[in-house]
Order: C-alpha cells, then structure tokens, then sequence
C-alpha cells in the first residue's frame, strides 16, 4: 500500500516537472504586452513631438486700442493714442523662443491707435527711450539683431562688469528666429482711421542698471492726413511698472 503511494507520488512529481517549462513560457508571454506598451510610447513621442515644436511659434499679442495700456499718451485734439508695453518679465517673454534678455535686448510691444476721422502717417515716426539716467535708446534695427544674436559677443556698448567672461562660438539666426524677428516687430507706416497698428521694438539696454524705473518714452514725427506734424507724444514707463506693482 505504502508502495503504491509512493508511486503515485513520484509521478505526479515527474508530472510537475514535465510541467514546468509551459509554465515559464506563460510566464515570458505575459511581458509581451509591456514590449508594446513601450513601442507604443515611444511612437506616440516621435508623433507628437512635431506638434509641440509648432505650439512654440511665435503669435504676435492681439493689440487692444491704445489707451487700455497703463503706460499711454492720448491726444484729444487728434484722436490719436500710443501706448508702451514692456515685455521686461519672463512670463510675458515666454512668446518669444528667443532670449533676447539674454543678449541684453528689452523687447516693447509698441501700440499706435488712430480713433479719428482721417488716417496718420508714421513713416517718419522717431521713437526715443530716455532712462532716469538720461541715457537715449533708439530701437535696434534689424540688422543689429542679427548681428548681436549671430554673435553673442558683440555689443553695441561696454559692459559695467569688467571681468574676463567665457567666450561664446559664433553662429547664426536660424531661418524660424528671423521669421520671429521680422514677424513681430512694428512695421507700420500708417494707421488707418479708427485702426490701431502694433509690434516690437528692441531697446539695447545691456549695461544698464534698471532702465525702466523713471523711463519715458518720447515720440515724433506722426503726421496728419494734411502732412503737419502732431505735437509730440511722451509716455512716462513708470504708469506700466506702477499699474504691475498692484496686480
């Protein structure tokens, strides 16, 4: 009897064992699915990849007409308002893909709004940053964009921190900054009646300590419908730094 169960015993033994190899074969099939899973992954990253490098184009802001900016200068007698918007924080800079604070540019989205009866011209408009310091700034052409960006060691002026600073290797604006470039500055040459017209400008501020606080912004050479020049605008920076502080 005892026999017989022992027996029993070593077969069901041998059946084990003759069992196991389908077991760890079951086993392996269960990885399968995590293979896929991975393949999966990794071609949803090659798909959506494209999307997100489109997603950081540039967009120039929707301009709101000018007297809605905290920093503006509004003339009754021709309707016609100009408005200054740093974009001085990295937030707001954020729609831009390049560093322009890095290589010592403040970009400034300019608004010019026409609300009167007759267009204006500005093509012989002059636009002139005065610091508290009394340092005039023009906007950077942009050549001198190119030039600067292409070349991060060049620069329009001395840099206040006489240290020996590690030297950068000279490249080239890729064809999508350009694009960037030339797709937002200000290009108007006329406003429209009841129009307004936007864009950058580039102020070259590195080397400068704090150019806003104190800032104005003076504007000449907007000429009327007749070709006679408009009293000259002024916008006084500090509005847009007060009207941040409280928000």
């Amino acid at each position: 009897m005892l026999q017989g169960i022992f027996s029993r015993a070593r077969e069901e033994a041998g059946n084990l064992e003759a069992d196991s190899p389908s077991i760890i074969a079951d086993m392996s099939a269960f990885s399968l699915p995590f293979a896929d899973r991975s393949v999966v992954a990794a071609l949803c990253a090659v798909l959506f990849f494209p999307l997100a490098l489109v997603a950081k184009d540039f967009v120039k802001p929707v301009a709101k007409t000018a007297i809605n900016y905290p920093a503006h200068d509004f003339h009754r007698d021709s309707n016609v308002a100009i408005a200054a918007d740093p974009y001085d924080t990295l937030e707001k800079a954020k729609i831009f893909s390049v560093d322009f604070a890095a290589h010592g540019f403040l970009p400034v989205f300019f608004i010019v709004t026409n609300d009167g009866d007759q267009p204006v011209s500005i093509a012989n408009m002059e636009i002139t940053l005065i610091t508290r310091n009394h340092s005039k700034l023009t906007p950077v052409p942009t050549s001198e964009l190119y030039r600067r960006l292409s070349n991060p060691q060049a620069s329009g002026r001395p840099s206040p921190v006489p240290l020996p600073l590690p030297r950068k290797v000279k490249g080239t604006v890729s064809k999508k900054e350009m694009e960037e470039i030339e797709s937002s500055q200000f290009a108007a040459k006329a406003v429209e009646p009841h129009g307004t017209q936007s864009g950058f400008l580039f102020f070259d501020v590195g080397g400068i300590s704090s150019p806003l606080p104190g800032a104005n912004i003076e504007i000449t050479g907007i000429d009327d419908a007749k070709g006679e020049e408009l009293m000259y605008f002024e916008i006084s920076v500090d509005k847009y730094l007060d009207a941040t502080q409280k928000n």
